[in-house]
Formats: C-alpha cells, sequence, structure tokens
C-alpha cells in the first residue's frame, strides 16, 4: 500500500514538481519516497512497506529500463503468477508483487489487469511506445485522480497531490454537491473538485501522442431474470462459497508484516476473523470502536467474538465530542463533502491499529453488497410487497421488522410506515425502486441550498444521471440484483470504501484488505439465485450457511445492524467546538455561497439543544457543516470571513 503520483507531458523541472506531490500524500507511505522522470513522463511513490521490505522500492523499472512503475496496493495472487512467470523463463530481481505486474505487462501490455487479483492503482510509463498506462481494481478500492493544466496529464492517489501543480486550484463543482446531498457521493468520474476526475474502477487509462483514453476492463453482471440458475442446490453453493472466502482469505494474509483484523461484532468482520485467526500462526490481533451510545454500541458481541477466537483484542472508545474533535481532519482526508459522521471514528480505529505497530487489517466490507446485507434490501422486497398486495393484514409487521435497532420505527402505527418507506407510492418499475426513498429522504436536505447554488443547478436531477449510467441489461435484472449493483458500483466505491475506507486508514499508514471484495467471490455471488441471498427477510442466508460452525450462536445469528455513529448530536452541548460555530457562522456560510445562511444558523440551534434529531436534519448539518470546512480546508473561502 501507497501513494503514487506522476504526470505525462513535457514539463520543466519534473523533479521538483514530483517531490512536492509526493510530500503532499506522505502519509501514504511514511517508509520510502521516490521519483523517476524522463523528458516525457514522471512518476513518483510513497512506500508504505508491506510486501517485498527490502527490495521493493518504487518507482521500479524492468532489466531493460523501458518499463516503469508507481504502483499502489497488493496484488494477493502475486506468488502464483510469479511461479507461472518464472516456469516461462521470466528472472525476478525482486520478491514483491510489484515486479510481477511489470513482468505481466511486457508479455501482455495492459490486458495484464485480467490476471491481477488485488486492490490497486498503478501507472506504467512505456518507454517503448511512448505512453502512459493508469489502471484502477475492479471494485474501486484503491483511489487514482487526474486533471489537465496547460496540455500536460496529472495523476496522484489523493488530490491533494494534484493541488501542489501550479495552475490547478481547488474550485467546488456543483453538481458533484448536489450528487452528494442526493445519491451521499459523487458519480464517477466527477469529484467535488471541478475540472479533477476520478478513474473510475475497473477502468484503465491510456495516454500517448494521440490523446487520452479511458475504457472498461470488467464489468458486474448479473444474470437475467428468469434465466436458469448456475447454482439449485443450495448445500453445493454454501461449500463452494465457503472455499472461495478462505482462499480469499488466505491471499489476504500475505504480508512481511503482521497482519491484524477489524472486528465490529457484526457477522461480516466476525467471519472474517474467525478465518483468519486459523492462518495466523502467531496469534491474531483484532481491533474495534466503542460508544457510549447504546443504539450505536457493539461491544458485548464484539468482546464475544475476541473472546471466543481468543485474539489479542484492543478497542477506542468513541465518546461525546470525540467525533467533532478530529472532524476537520476526517475532511482533509476525504477531500469531499460528506453527510454522516461514520467516517470518523474509523479514522480513530486505524490511529489505534498503527499505534500497536501494525500497518494491515482484514475488515468485513463488501459483504453487505455482494451477499444483500442491507436493511435497504429488506426494505424494497417489503415496498414491493405493499405494491402487490395493499391490503394485506400482515403488511404492518412487515413493516415493524425491518429495523428492530431502531425502537422508535416500532412504536409507530401502520399507516405512518406505509407513508414513511413510500409503500405503493412508486412505479414497480422504477430503476431506482430500491434505493428512491433513501435518495428522495437525502435529497430533502436541498432545502438549504443557497438561492444562488439553486440557480446554478437549474433544473439538474442527480437520479436521472445515475439513471443514464446504468448498464444496458439492468431492466432484465431480478429486482435484488438491481439493488445490489447501484450499491456495489456506486455507493460502494463512492463513499464505503472511499470516504470510510481508504481515506481514514492511509491517513494513518494502514492498509486495509476485503477478502469479501475478490473478485472471483463478488462474480460467484452474482451468479446465485436471489433466495439463497435474501431469504424471506433474513439477509446473507448462504452466507449464514456456509460459515455456521465458525461463530457462537448469538453472532451468526444476529440481525444486521449497520455501522453508524453519532452525528449532529455529537457537535452540540456544553463542550461545543469554537471550529463549529466558525464555519456554520452567518458571515462564513454567506462568503461560501452556497447554503442559505439565515437556514444554517437555524439549523445549528436546532442541533445544539435538541438530543435527537430526524434523518434530514441530521444529514443536512453533517453536510452543510462538512462542506464548509472543505471550502476553508481546500479554498481557504470561509476562514477569512469568519476571522474578520
Amino acid at each position: 500500500m501507497c501513494g503514487i503520483s506522476g504526470y505525462f507531458g513535457s514539463i520543466r523541472d519534473g523533479k521538483t514538481l514530483l517531490e512536492r506531490m509526493t510530500a503532499a500524500i506522505a502519509h501514504r507511505g511514511p517508509d520510502e519516497q521516490g521519483v523517476f522522470t524522463t523528458p516525457q513522463a514522471g512518476l513518483g511513490h510513497v512506500r508504505l512497506s508491506i510486501v517485498g521490505l527490502g527490495d521493493g522500492q518504487q518507482p521500479m523499472s524492468d532489466a531493460s529500463g523501458e518499463l516503469t512503475i508507481a504502483f499502489n496496493g497488493e496484488i494477493f495472487n502475486y506468488v502464483e503468477l510469479r511461479d507461472e512467470l518464472k516456469a516461462r523463463g521470466r528472472r525476478f530481481r525482486t520478491s514483491s508483487d510489484t515486479e510481477v505486474i511489470l513482468h505481466l505487462y511486457d508479455e501482455m501490455g495492459e490486458e495484464c489487469v485480467s490476471l491481477l487479483n488485488g486492490d490497486f492503482a498503478f501507472a506504467i510509463w512505456d518507454a517503448r511506445r511512448r505512453r502512459l498506462v493508469l489502471a484502477r481494481d475492479r471494485m474501486g478500492v484503491r483511489p487514482l485522480f487526474y486533471t489537465t493544466q496547460g496540455g500536460t496529464l496529472y495523476f496522484a492517489s489523493e488530490v491533494k497531490a494534484l493541488l501542489a501543480v501550479p495552475g490547478v486550484t481547488a474550485e467546488i463543482d456543483p453538481i458533484a454537491l448536489d450528487q452528494i446531498f442526493t445519491l451521499w457521493a459523487p458519480i464517477a468520474p466527477r469529484t467535488p473538485f471541478r475540472n479533477i476526475l476520478e478513474l473510475e474502477p475497473a477502468h484503465l487509462m491510456i495516454a500517448d501522442e494521440r490523446g487520452v483514453a479511458t475504457r472498461a476492463y470488467w464489468t458486474l453482471e448479473f444474470p437475467e431474470q428468469g434465466q436458469t440458475p448456475a447454482y439449485t442446490n443450495e448445500g453445493c453453493a454454501a461449500d463452494e462459497l465457503r472455499a472461495l472466502l478462505s482462499d480469499a482469505t488466505r491471499i489476504r494474509m500475505r504480508a512481511d508484516v503482521p497482519v491484524g483484523a477489524y472486528l465490529s461484532g457484526g457477522l461480516d468482520s466476525s467471519i472474517v476473523s474467525a478465518l483468519a485467526t486459523g492462518m495466523a500462526p502467531q496469534g491474531l490481533r483484532t481491533f474495534s470502536v466503542t460508544f457510549d451510545s447504546v443504539e450505536h454500541d457493539e461491544s458485548a458481541f464484539q468482546l464475544e467474538m475476541a473472546a471466543a477466537l481468543g485474539t489479542e483484542h484492543s478497542a477506542v472508545a468513541c465518546r461525546a465530542g470525540d467525533i467533532a474533535s478530529v472532524f476537520p481532519e476526517v475532511i482533509r482526508f476525504t477531500e469531499r463533502p460528506i453527510i454522516r459522521t461514520a467516517p470518523a471514528p474509523l479514522f480513530q480505529l486505524s490511529g489505534l491499529v498503527r499505534e500497536a505497530g501494525l500497518k494491515v487489517v482484514l475488515t468485513g466490507e463488501g459483504a453487505d453488497e455482494v451477499f444483500a446485507g442491507y436493511d435497504i434490501f429488506k426494505e424494497a422486497r417489503v415496498r414491493r410487497f405493499c405494491g402487490r398486495q395493499p391490503g394485506s393484514r400482515i403488511r404492518p409487521h412487515l413493516f415493524r421488522k425491518l429495523y428492530p435497532y431502531l425502537p422508535g420505527l416500532k412504536q409507530q402505527s401502520p399507516e405512518y410506515l406505509a407513508a414513511f418507506f413510500g409503500a405503493g407510492d412508486e412505479s414497480l418499475d422504477d430503476q431506482l425502486f430500491s434505493h428512491r426513498p433513501r435518495f428522495k429522504g437525502t435529497a430533502a436536505t436541498k432545502l438549504f441550498f443557497s438561492a444562488g447554488l439553486r440557480a446554478e443547478l437549474k433544473d439538474y436531477d442527480a437520479t436521472e444521471e445515475l439513471i443514464d449510467r446504468l448498464p444496458r441489461d439492468f431492466g432484465r435484472w431480478h429486482p435484488l440484483h438491481q439493488g445490489q449493483y447501484l450499491e456495489s458500483r456506486f455507493l460502494l466505491p463512492g463513499y464505503i470504501l472511499s470516504s470510510q475506507g481508504d481515506r481514514m486508514a492511509m491517513a494513518h499508514g494502514i492498509e486495509g484488505r476485503f477478502p469479501f471484495l475478490d473478485h472471483r467471490l463478488v462474480e460467484f455471488a452474482a451468479k446465485l439465485p436471489p433466495e439463497m441471498k435474501l431469504k424471506g427477510l433474513t439477509e446473507k442466508h448462504i452466507l449464514r450457511e456456509a460459515t455456521k460452525d465458525l461463530l457462537p450462536r448469538a453472532i451468526g445469528k444476529r440481525t444486521k445492524q449497520p455501522y453508524r455513529a453519532p452525528d449532529s448530536h455529537s457537535f452540540g452541548g456544553p463542550g461545543a467546538f469554537d471550529y463549529v460555530r466558525e464555519a456554520l457562522s452567518k458571515e462564513a456560510v454567506a462568503s461560501g455561497g452556497l447554503f442559505n445562511a439565515k437556514a444554517v444558523a437555524k439549523l445549528h440551534e436546532k442541533c445544539s439543544t435538541r438530543p435527537a434529531l430526524g434523518f434530514r436534519d441530521n444529514a443536512a448539518f453533517v453536510g452543510v457543516l462538512s462542506t464548509q470546512l472543505w471550502l476553508q480546508t481546500f479554498t481557504g473561502a470561509g476562514r477569512k470571513a469568519a476571522a474578520a
């Protein structure tokens, strides 16, 4: 795991520029730094040494000196690939996974990505063809951003490095902001920075004298609804799932340093920790976050699982005010506004791992997308049932079963719940049916947009753009698979793996690894019949069946409790922070020009005096505050006004 930067084009003093760019992302690779320049291109690298500790320095060139790579991430099947290459007569000078990519590229060109099982973003300068090749992993675990300035292409693992390029400035993209306040994240390749883009997951970019071209090399696909399923025997499917997941975990334990695991107390991280424990000869260290709030805390399950596995367990307590104390740093690393505070405790957690002396952790992310674990999938199933059976007597009971961890909803009337979930209100043919209530609820936060921003956005609709980005066969898939695609293709890389994942872990130089996102497992799960994943209202049924011998019964049978953190409540009360008052002051908000200063002032007062708020106000408060902090951090807007 590392950070990369570079350029394609003729510039003055490329070495000095690359040193500035790499310095901006030094937190991603605190162990070593290096640069490589030619008259046509340059590569920069900061290293977090995990594999090939003594000989994996980058940028790395092949024996001919004609191929040079800067690589961020890990290739988990590098051992098998290296053995195959050696059998074909290839000679290796290092023990790193980086050199494997160089040899494969030498043989196959950019098509080598099809053989890589890993999380990666890399750049290869091909001197023979005088071209630059950029690639990003299938699921979007590792980030890669780019922009052009004066006819030169610049790229980096984080936008901070691009802002070190003369002439590249930070300016908010209003369309991206609207997407965040509707969909939770921008639709790639768009980013919050105007004219700065990200390479989409599973995409290649090739830059040469003819120009710059991008293309997909892999797509997430599901079978056509009604098609005979590839798997009909549940027992056989569970056995294959167990074998795939075990192997995905095994190869992600490969490292020349100790590997730990996050343990939330839920099903997914518990499964990964259980598998990893049997693969860690020296024992496994596990790490978790605890909360003062009973609604968010899962420490009892964390301790039960750690005791069952016999791991050396550590936890970081996220107390009142802790989220607020780190939130400005969180936004500096997310590099984008967010509408939930959930990344903040994970920022603290990665700091705990770093303090413990580890560099690598396994996590359970991806299981909910791959095996239909989120409540939104169950909710969509109930809403579809209600749309087809509006007079059903069991409908109220189904609504109450959806969110057992939210006692407030269980107390509501059937009529309220039906209205809350939009049951029967939307067309069953709506391509965004599964996510429409979430998008509508989130979009209500745009009530706080300024008149100027509204005028600039005009009649823009983020959901319409999302529909335009859906694959041609989307309408032929089962409704559950449609919902899974929306989560996996957009929210997962755009928010979960970015704001909550890579950016929070790498802020402290920690590499997260995700067994559930092994592309072999993803492709296998996509072929499973929907009822094996969501059986009635039991989420991740096949995963539970495949791993039921690994976990204590209380954890194996747990209903999904999504990871959440206290939102607006974290910033109020007697310990309120000065930076919050400054960022949300009428002067600062007016200076930023994005929000209605009077409406924000009322929202701030409301959040400061009421202990509990609804989703809209919570999301709006966090969204406005994070946007104001984004402006201060990257453009300077608001800071001067607040200080004046």
